[in-house]
């Protein structure tokens, strides 16, 4: 899977359904390319696409279950690389990272406000 498949996954995953416009702008790839990969994420089982109850002129693009167990299945693998990298790490590299966390859950939320764009 694609850098791009994945990151469209997570942002539906943590935004919920979204218009193909948005996802292409959070994404930062074209609309038609954006096009294509719902299209091939659609035939692979990972997304749908719905209508939008607010607008009928509006197609909006969701997860499926095995959209979103794919994302958690993800997570999960990260957050196991990640604890046994750190499980190598000294003890004042342990001390040093835990300081550097508030840091770092900022940089996230500044990254998710960006990626998310804006609100429908």
């Amino acid at each position: 899977m694609s850098l791009t498949s994945a990151a469209t996954l997570a942002t539906l995953d943590r935004t919920g359904p979204r218009r193909i416009t948005d996802l292409a702008a959070v994404e930062g790839v074209t609309q038609p390319a954006m096009t294509a990969l719902v299209r091939v994420m659609e035939e692979s089982g990972l997304v749908e696409r719905r209508g939008d109850a607010s607008d009928k002129r509006v197609t909006l693009v969701c997860l499926t279950e095995a959209g979103a167990s794919y994302v958690r299945t993800r997570r999960q693998a990260g957050v196991h690389a990640f604890e046994r990298l750190i499980g190598e790490l000294t003890g004042d590299e342990v001390v040093a990272l835990v300081a550097a966390l508030p840091a770092l859950k900022h940089l996230a939320e500044l990254d998710s406000q960006d990626r998310e764009g804006p609100k429908q």
